[in-house]
């Protein structure tokens, strides 16, 4: 992920292939400029209790790609199935284009991107988990 640009906040931590980093006292911008490093804000780092849920569990799976707790071709094999099943009850245009760039970053080796594209649809699903529990 060449040109990439983190935007931080005071005390912030963020992980990178590998390293956790802390922002110092002040806001600041980190340069990610070396190509296809594995990034992943801490911040927005789904905890294995939080993994309960289709969507949650997609994003986990990735995650750990990014952290380097899981072999890339493992994930990818348990991942693109699981996006192709969502594919068939998120049916609507925006879920779907969601979908196809998370399948489609995650054949690209752009574990970031795919990340990002499955983290877009939480919100989706928590509203439609809440309106069949009603």
């Amino acid at each position: 992920m060449s040109g990439l640009v983190l935007k931080l906040g005071p005390r912030e931590r963020v992980l990178i292939n590998g390293a956790v980093i802390e922002n110092g006292d002040r806001r600041s911008r980190l340069s990610i400029v070396t190509p296809n490093a594995n990034v992943l804000r801490l911040r927005d780092a789904i905890h294995p209790d939080e993994a309960q849920t289709p969507v949650r569990r997609l994003c986990y799976t990735a995650q750990l790609i990014l952290t380097g707790d899981a072999e890339p071709s493992d994930a990818k094999r348990q991942l693109l199935p699981r996006i192709e099943e969502l594919s068939h009850i998120l049916i609507d245009p925006d879920s779907r284009r969601l979908l196809a760039q998370a399948s489609n970053a995650l054949l690209t080796e752009q574990f970031y991107q795919c990340l990002k594209a499955l983290r877009a649809l939480i919100p989706r699903e928590d509203r439609l988990l809440a309106a069949s529990q009603q």
